[in-house]
């Protein structure tokens, strides 16, 4: 695992060298021709087998925040020039491999984005924790050389949909946000002392929000309401709502749902980035 601080980032490539030794020239070329055709056997069957993202090289690192390297997972888009990058906060349920799919597919359209593992020491950290982790990450971001600082974008899921409501009007560095079935009206603890729905009068940026008709743990009343506080700040926002889907439909039983409506608020997410950033 390695650990990034605030500083560049730099991809090292493993290299494995292998050595034999064989007799006979009749039994080199033997083996030759059995490798390869195994090599190749392999090589096909990975890539029927690979999602078509997974060029990306999405890695387990660790941001440091507060003294203490929380794990979490990046993936970059390929290719020279500087490109957008995304803060990318977890659900509830921990940092899954959906999520780790939905980073590197999230890199090969583009952008590079860092799924900050908020819940590595305990299950619910205080809104400062977390603020701090996320303010950690766009650090790492931003003093990469293939991140453009200017377009930095925040999204988050479930809890995280939450902390996107609740950082992108304080967070100065975040452009754009896409909160996927958040909590508006959630806050008012020790821990969390500040309902997102608060802090619409400081939000000078544009919210996408995603969310589904069924949702029973964030019920789309909650969100109904929340759009029409933004309405009335005369703040921007966009909202899309799937009918019948539930809480947490875009990561099922920690694997990436693959359907037409996923497919759908997938790309509602990509292209309100690219729009407004």
């Amino acid at each position: 695992m390695c650990v990034y601080g605030p500083s560049t980032i730099a991809k090292t490539p493993a290299i494995v060298h292998c050595r034999g030794a064989t007799t006979g020239v009749g039994f080199l070329y033997l083996l030759s021709m059995k490798l390869t055709a195994r090599i190749l056997g392999i090589a096909v069957l990975a890539a029927l087998a690979a999602p078509a993202f997974a060029e990306n090289n999405g890695q387990t690192i660790s941001v440091m925040s507060g003294g203490k390297a929380y794990a979490s997972y990046l993936s970059a888009a390929p290719g020279p020039g500087r490109k957008p990058g995304i803060v990318l906060i977890h659900s509830f349920n921990g940092l899954e491999q959906g999520y780790k799919d939905l980073v590197d597919k999230f890199a090969a359209d583009g952008f590079v984005v860092f799924a900050v593992g908020w819940q590595t020491f305990e299950k619910s950290p205080s809104d400062a924790v977390v603020e701090q982790i996320v303010r950690d990450a766009v650090a790492v971001l931003k003093a990469r050389n293939d991140v453009d600082p200017a377009r930095l974008g925040l999204t988050g899921f479930c809890a995280g949909g939450r902390y996107t409501m609740l950082l992108l009007p304080t967070v100065s560095d975040f452009a754009a946000g896409v909160a996927w079935y958040g909590f508006p009206n959630a806050g008012g603890s020790a821990a969390q002392p500040v309902k997102p729905i608060d802090e619409i009068p400081q939000l000078q940026h544009p919210l996408l929000m995603i969310h589904g008709s069924a949702d029973q743990a964030s019920p789309i009343a909650g969100i109904f309401q929340y759009a029409s506080a933004l309405q009335g700040a005369g703040k921007y926002f966009e909202l899309k709502v799937y009918q019948g889907l539930p809480h947490g439909f875009m990561v099922q039983n920690g694997q990436l749902w693959k359907t037409d409506k996923a497919d759908d608020a997938y790309n509602q997410m990509v292209s309100f980035f690219k729009r407004t950033m």
